[in-house]
């Protein structure tokens, strides 16, 4: 990978996750490293799993 697509891909992260998108990628690597014997959630779970931990599920939105 070329240095340019790698400071395009860190930018890229960076950006996501200051509004709150976390990598997926991160999260599949971190089970393959730390978690081996379970399954990781899809992609699409996994975005409903952090929006749901983001913002509650219970009551459609923030307690307060």
């Amino acid at each position: 990978m070329s240095r340019a697509a790698r400071i395009l891909r860190a930018l890229r992260d960076a950006a996501r996750l200051m509004v709150g998108v976390p990598s997926y990628a991160a999260y599949r690597a971190h089970m393959a490293e730390r978690h081996p014997d379970l399954e990781p959630m899809s992609e699409r779970s996994f975005f409903r799993n952090r929006q749901d931990a983001r913002y509650g599920s219970a009551g459609g939105g923030r307690c307060c």
